[in-house]
């Protein structure tokens, strides 16, 4: 069974950072893409970021690109996602999932929330 737990989210000041974290198990991590979508209130699921099974290539949405990065360490079955820059807008919770499929319907964790607020 696939499980995803994310942590590292919090409140912070517009402009701060913040990195978050997902520990994955029930499945074969180091061969499987995987990406971090969010949700703000009233919203849709909004796709992130991807990153393929070897660390490379990523890629970012528009909104986020240039101040988010997304890495991994597949020897400790972990995605990051380093947050700097950020906005109100980045306002959300976020969740890691494994890259198939649609961002609504593959394996996602419970989330974690970030507020971006002064």
């Amino acid at each position: 069974e696939v499980q995803l737990v994310e942590s590292g989210g919090g409140l912070v000041q517009p402009g701060g950072s913040l990195t978050l974290s997902c520990a994955a198990s029930g499945f074969t991590f180091s061969t499987t893409s995987m990406r971090w979508v969010r949700q703000a209130p009233g919203k849709e699921l909004e796709w992130v970021s991807t990153i393929y099974s070897s660390g490379r290539p990523t890629f970012y949405a528009d909104s986020v690109k240039g101040r988010f990065t997304i890495s991994r360490d597949n020897a400790k079955n972990t995605l990051y996602l380093q947050m700097s820059s950020l906005k109100t807008d980045d306002t959300a919770v976020y969740y890691c999932a494994t890259a198939i499929g649609s961002i609504n319907s593959s394996p996602r964790g419970q989330g974690t929330q970030v507020t971006v607020s002064s």
